[in-house]
């Protein structure tokens, strides 16, 4: 089992910090969320400083609105990370939720799913050396991985995980254990059903924060912030988990779940807490 970190958002500068942490320790991956309307770091400017840092952890959109951005040039930007990084680039997509951040790019939120798959039809093409089109020649780099870096599908409805079987390389589940078993079997549903050989990789997604009072209540407060759109924030809050047995036994459960990865997603600040996540597995 695979074990990653998600990165908090709230202090971009200390980035460099987790980074290098995370990239000494046991963690496969380095994790960062996306959003538009929002006091964040954009995720593929701040993954690329993160990769010049590092040297071995997977760098993970987590998940980037692919909507919200231009096909072509999102094509070329994640060929550019995934060249650059020999191979390192995890490209998790979705479409948002969030009214605020499609208004300001001028994206309507009704035809989201539709733009995201026009999008990978055309990023696939461009990642695999072929034209763009209408007598637009191939846009490069070429990306390190052969058809593009892998990509990875995060969403609840089954519209959104048919996009794993169709266009991906796995499924990304922000959900507990209890619900993430039946998300990883329609994500594997996809993958027969579009006839594609082996099995999707399945990545889990869990918010902790371990240490201190104050660590932990610096990230509620984080995290009740950053999910007071969904009107569910302190449900949300409450599954944090915050102690080193309730952190291994959510590894426990996934793993028998059949995830690949588990990421352990931080909102607290403090970068000591990858030392203690790192003792917890």
């Amino acid at each position: 089992m695979n074990v990653g970190i998600g990165l908090p958002i709230a202090d971009p500068a200390a980035l460099l910090t987790w980074a290098r942490c995370a990239d000494a320790g046991p963690f496969s991956t380095l994790g960062l969320l996306d959003r538009l309307v929002y006091d964040n770091p954009e995720p593929l400017v701040a993954l690329a400083v993160l990769a010049g840092a590092t040297t071995r952890v997977r760098l993970q959109t987590e998940v980037l609105l692919a909507p919200l951005r231009d096909a072509a040039l999102l094509a070329k930007q994640s060929a550019t990370l995934d060249r650059m990084t020999g191979g390192r680039l995890v490209l998790g997509l979705g479409i948002g939720g969030r009214g605020d951040d499609h208004q300001v790019s001028g994206v309507d939120m009704r035809t989201r799913g539709r733009r995201l798959d026009a999008q990978m039809a055309v990023m696939r093409r461009l990642w695999s050396g072929e034209p763009y089109g209408d007598g637009v020649g191939p846009i490069g780099p070429a990306p390190a991985r052969p058809g593009g870096p892998e990509v990875l599908f995060g969403g609840f409805k089954p519209a959104a995980i048919a996009r794993v079987g169709r266009w991906g390389d796995g499924f990304l589940a922000a959900a507990p254990p209890s619900w993430a078993g039946g998300l990883f079997d329609t994500a594997r549903a996809s993958w027969k059903h579009y006839g594609r050989e082996g099995e999707p990789r399945l990545v889990a997604q869990v918010n902790v924060a371990l240490g201190p009072d104050r660590v932990v209540d610096d990230a509620r407060t984080a995290m009740s912030a950053y999910y007071a759109f969904t009107g569910m924030a302190d449900r949300m809050v409450a599954g944090m988990l915050t102690t080193p047995a309730g952190i291994r036994a959510a590894i426990a459960d996934f793993a028998d779940l059949g995830a690949d990865e588990v990421m352990l997603y931080c909102y607290g600040r403090d970068p000591d807490q990858v030392e203690r996540l790192a003792d917890v597995v």
